[in-house]
């Protein structure tokens, strides 16, 4: 996880040492030894997934091995935990945002990608599931047999880089590739893990807890200087994590110091390998400062080819459960080394688990700010980075009084932006019903997508005013007992709050049996159907409901149900609004804008 203490998703943390009955994690390179909770007496989640011992702690999280009795399969589960002292409305906000957001990565499906299975609400609180993959990190491994040789490496980062092409194509940013979130399986697959549900918690919290965000020795200059986050982001962080597997110590780290090491990595020179062999244009192509010269994955990819090992070939061999523990780390650790050795690794007492299921893709970025200039590094400007670092702890010093970190000060100090950046609150909007004469409409642009139910059921093209910057994911949902497969494309806001959805049920005109089944959900109040006119289909109907999901917050949906020809087609807006008159008002407002313009259009 990016920043804040937590675990190395999908990894077994538990392999190789003494016998000490007590799990190791993994936090922002050093390692630690919580004490194992009680077990979990039968605990079910959301009626299906049974959990059975505790694999890991972290402060963002519980991670739990567990069952899935529906599907029959084994699972680790963890349980989300929000940063303390998190107001009770920002707390629903994120908790209902979890929800949103893992539903909208649970569509990308690789191989070189830990998947995520489900995410449930269980008492409120949001609970994700995720595959087991009996592995080690790749910063374990370089741990315990050193600097990889040309052909692990070259295995390495062909397989992130087609994990992060399939990320990029569904619009998701990694934003904190490293080697704790690459995983060597022990049946030789290389997986990438964390897409940030940690970080992206926290993130939204920045302004109140000052939690760091990304691994100081692997985030990108213009992440560190506080500039729109963009997968180029994730080629830098490729770069830099290649370049700590072949030298075995990171590219950035000043003297164990975060805030001196993020300073070198927005102002510094960009370091060269000198053990990476003919991986060296790779590493120094994708370590470019400037995001847009960076080498593209599919360039990397085919540079890499020549350098494969031949299928079958065993890379990273098992090493034996008995690897006696080595000594405890120093007190003083730098949060980019992940190579530390642990304090006390235990062997594992059953079979190895996945130990952090987390990934979500939350795409939110700081307002935009004037970028930090990336001129080469003079030694006018070291000095002026060591000055520089010398005020910045001392900011930091006072910020950790309040918020026990300083990293978003470093983050914003060095972006020019101003220390506490105002904030919007959730779901505010004016303080009164606004008409359409007064309401200001909401910058959009005309999106063309496909919604494809399956190949060859004739009109899948349509036109939608989408919100400006928000993200757009696709995936195809089953048939249920009431509803038949239907394909849907959305669009998240960036902080997640509000969702933009087209629904397209090929041979189905029945709006009807669609408002049954969202009257037949649990815990919903629909309000009276309206009719709806837009021009090219009939029978339209406009429906607006609220669905009690468990927490303080009420789902506020608006939508409208149209036929045209023999397809159902559903286009509505989806808000979080608490209750909020003003906030349902706000998810009205956008939904009158889009909607009467939405055209099928081939």
């Amino acid at each position: 996880m990016a920043g804040a203490p937590g675990l190395t998703p999908g990894a077994d943390n538990t392999r190789g040492s003494a016998k000490t009955g007590r799990t190791r994690l993994v936090e922002n390179g050093r390692m630690s030894t919580p004490e194992t909770p009680p077990p979990a007496r039968s605990r079910v989640i959301a009626g299906r997934y049974r959990l059975e011992h505790v694999l890991g702690n972290g402060s963002m999280g519980t991670v739990w091995a567990a069952y899935d009795e529906f599907l029959q399969r084994k699972v680790a589960v963890k349980e989300v935990l929000l940063p303390p002292g998190i107001p009770a409305g920002e707390a629903d906000a994120l908790r209902e945002r979890t929800l949103r957001e893992a539903r909208a990565i649970a569509v990308l499906s690789h191989p070189n990608v830990v998947t995520l299975h489900d995410i449930a609400r269980h008492d409120g609180e949001p609970f994700v599931v995720m595959e087991l993959v009996p592995s080690r990190s790749l910063a374990e491994v370089v741990r315990q047999q050193g600097p990889l040789n040309t052909q692990q490496t070259a295995a390495v980062a062909d397989a992130v880089a087609a994990g992060l092409e399939a990320a990029h194509r569904a619009g998701i940013t990694h934003r904190d590739v490293k080697p704790g979130n690459v995983l060597v399986g022990d049946s030789g697959q290389i997986k990438l893990t964390d897409f940030g549900i940690a970080r992206n918690v926290a993130e939204n919290t920045m302004t109140s807890t000052g939690i760091m965000l990304g691994s100081p020795a692997y985030i990108a200059p213009e992440v560190a200087s506080g500039q729109e986050v963009t997968p180029a982001a994730d080629l830098w962080s490729l770069g830099a994590t290649l370049f700590a597997v072949v030298e075995g110590v990171p590219p950035y780290d000043a003297d164990d110091d975060p805030l001196a090491t993020v300073t070198e990595v927005v102002h510094g020179d960009v370091p060269t390998p000198t053990s990476a062999g003919p991986l060296e244009p790779v590493i120094t192509g994708l370590m470019v400062k400037d995001p847009d010269s960076r080498m593209t994955l599919a360039e990397m990819r085919r540079r890499l080819r020549p350098l494969l090992p031949e299928p079958g070939t065993v890379l990273f061999p098992v090493p034996h459960a008995d690897t006696p523990p080595v000594a405890p780390p120093p007190k003083r650790r730098s949060l980019s080394q992940q190579f530390a050795p642990p304090k006390a690794p235990p062997p594992p007492t059953d079979t190895p688990l996945a130990s952090d299921p987390g990934p979500l893709p939350f795409m939110v970025t700081n307002p935009a700010a004037p970028a930090v200039p990336t001129t080469p590094a003079t030694k006018q400007r070291r000095r002026r980075g060591k000055v520089a670092t010398a005020v910045l702890a001392l900011v930091a010093a006072a910020i950790v009084v309040v918020s026990m970190a300083g990293g978003f000060v470093l983050t914003r100090y060095l972006g020019g932006q101003v220390l506490l950046p105002t904030t919007v609150a959730f779901g505010s909007t004016p303080s009164s019903m606004p008409t359409s004469a007064t309401v200001a409409k909401v910058p959009t642009t005309r999106i063309r997508a496909k919604a494809i139910v399956k190949v060859g059921d004739g009109a899948s093209d349509f036109a939608v005013d989408v919100p400006n910057d928000w993200q757009q994911f696709t995936q195809n949902r089953p048939a249920t007992d009431s509803l038949p497969a239907r394909a849907q494309v959305f669009f998240l806001s960036k902080d997640g709050t509000q969702e933009l959805s087209v629904q397209h049920f090929t041979n189905f005109p029945k709006p009807d049996a669609y408002l049954d089944a969202v009257r037949a959900l649990p815990n919903v109040n629909v309000s009276p159907v309206q009719p709806a006119s837009v021009p090219g289909f009939t029978n339209g109907q406009l429906l607006d409901y609220k669905q009690d999901t468990g927490g303080s917050l009420l789902p506020q949906t608006v939508a409208a149900a149209l036929v045209k020809g023999n397809d159902l087609w559903v286009v509505a807006v989806k808000g979080t609004t608490g209750g909020n008159s003003n906030a349902d008002a706000s998810a009205r407002n956008l939904f009158n804008q889009i909607y009467p313009q939405f055209e099928v259009t081939g």
